[in-house]
């Protein structure tokens, strides 16, 4: 069967009032980053709104541990006792210093995991979930691809230098935007200190994040260093509706981690605002479906349409640019009958600088039969009897 498709562009500008006022002219200067690989995304989103070589492979370190936390949260019962073995007791690194035999629960390890970023930790609930550190690793890789992470291998639980131990700036964020959706994971990481018990006796731990309580909004993530990965910090901030990930691979020191995190955090805030673009999909798809843009041929009945709806409409957008925000509404001018239920007949986007920011599909709620010739004697036949009625 011959159909007939056409597609037509239409492009339309919004810049909506309430959001024209507020176009005032602020510093669009992006930091410059002294660390080998910076992003920043932002949660709801996972929108990048800055970024220095961030999809490059690379060592972590103990930023490993985000991983390892979250696979023992979503697996594990925290109220569990670990026995520490003595391959967990003998782990060099970074460690909390437990001892072979000791008792620990789980929840308390993952405190010591998280905030004081043990090795020893780490191998001793590995081997709790999966019996060995090399099962456990396999079960972390599966996570990560069920994740979506594309260029990320993980060898160890705890991220001591390895060859094929690697991810990317961008990856480790998305791990984290995923882990921070758990509320146990981010009530660990967002505790500045805790007194946890070993065997019984009590020991106070002090989170490693040192922008922990001394940077407004700040609540996480993760510290990290080794030899090949230098210094790194993986960092979540919160101010008002803007909700960012920032993440540091490779710094030369402490001092410039942290840095580097503080001045991607004030470009941030200085320069993106949250809007919401959810009026001007609804605007353009009111005008669509209330004028006869398509053209159908053969048709028995009038098309319905709907389009896809979004959970949330609201995204980060550069303060400089609102301006250039724009609808695009892309349709078939001329399609022809039977047309399904469910078929697309054209898109709806919104733009900034011909980056897509929303994009949903106009599809039709009702199928569209074909005209018969039997439809078109009744068609004339009402006809007929309607005009001599008149």
């Amino acid at each position: 069967m011959k159909r007939i498709v056409t597609m037509i562009i239409i492009f339309s500008m919004i810049v909506p009032s309430c959001v024209r006022a507020e176009n005032a002219e602020v510093s669009s200067y992006e930091p410059e980053i002294q660390s080998k690989h910076c992003i920043c995304i932002e949660r709801t989103t996972e929108q990048v709104l800055f970024e220095k070589d961030a999809y490059t492979k690379c060592a972590m370190a103990s930023t490993t541990k985000i991983l390892t936390g979250i696979v023992i949260i979503e697996n594990c019962d925290l109220q569990e006792e670990v026995i520490i073995s003595k391959k967990a007791a003998n782990i060099g690194g970074s460690t909390l210093g437990i001892q072979e035999g000791q008792k620990i629960t789980v929840e308390n390890l993952l405190y010591g995991l998280l905030l004081r970023s043990g090795n020893d930790t780490a191998i001793a609930l590995a081997e709790h979930l999966s019996g060995t550190v090399e099962e456990f690793c396999q079960k972390m890789n599966d996570t990560a691809k069920t994740i979506g992470l594309k260029n990320s291998n993980f060898e160890s639980p705890h991220g001591l230098d390895s060859e094929d131990h690697y991810t990317t700036a961008y990856d480790m964020a998305i791990l984290t935007n995923y882990a921070l959706n758990n509320e146990v994971f981010q009530k660990i990481v967002s505790t500045k200190q805790i007194t946890i018990y070993i065997n019984g006796y009590h020991r106070i731990l002090i989170n490693t994040n040192e922008l922990l309580g001394n940077v407004e909004g700040v609540y996480g993530v993760k510290t990290g260093f080794t030899g090949n990965a230098g210094r790194c910090l993986i960092t979540a901030c919160k101010r008002n509706d803007l909700d960012i990930i920032v993440v540091i691979l490779g710094a030369d020191t402490k001092n410039i981690r942290g840095n580097d995190t503080k001045k991607v955090i004030k470009y941030v805030f200085e320069n993106f605002k949250m809007v919401d673009l959810r009026n001007e999909i609804e605007e353009l798809f009111y005008d669509f479906k209330n004028t006869e843009k398509i053209q159908i041929l053969k048709a028995l009945n009038k098309m319905e349409f709907n389009y896809s709806k979004k959970e949330n409409y609201i995204c980060p957008i550069d303060k400089n640019k609102i301006g250039l925000l724009k609808t695009s509404l892309y349709y078939i001018s001329q399609i022809e009958a039977p047309i399904y239920d469910k078929t697309i007949v054209g898109k709806i986007r919104i733009l900034c600088e011909d980056k897509i920011l929303f994009e949903s599909d106009i599809f039709v709620c009702k199928k569209i039969d074909r005209v018969k010739p039997l439809d078109y004697f009744a068609i004339f036949v009402k006809k007929y009897i309607t005009f001599y009625m008149i």
